[in-house]
């Protein structure tokens, strides 16, 4: 699984890191994470609003944090 944390670096992108980090640890996931800070990068898929969450390409969650039980869910799909 690729998962992009996407977020020029403001405290609610920073923690949507950390919270996905942590699920995929509790959920035993094989996955690379990567944090995308490049606006242009974050444009290009189409966020607007950050913290953005991209799971093998497809934007699964934008402009908020997910509580945890939803992004367990949303790397589960």
């Amino acid at each position: 699984m690729d998962i992009k944390v996407l977020g020029p670096g403001c405290a609610k992108c920073k923690k949507l890191e950390q919270l996905t980090r942590t699920a995929v640890n509790e959920l035993g996931i094989e996955a690379t994470i990567e944090k995308v800070e490049d606006i242009y990068k974050i444009m290009q898929f189409g966020v607007m609003s950050t913290p953005g969450l991209v799971v093998d390409n497809k934007v699964v969650l934008t402009g908020r944090l997910p509580k945890s039980d939803e992004l367990k869910q949303l790397l589960s799909e």
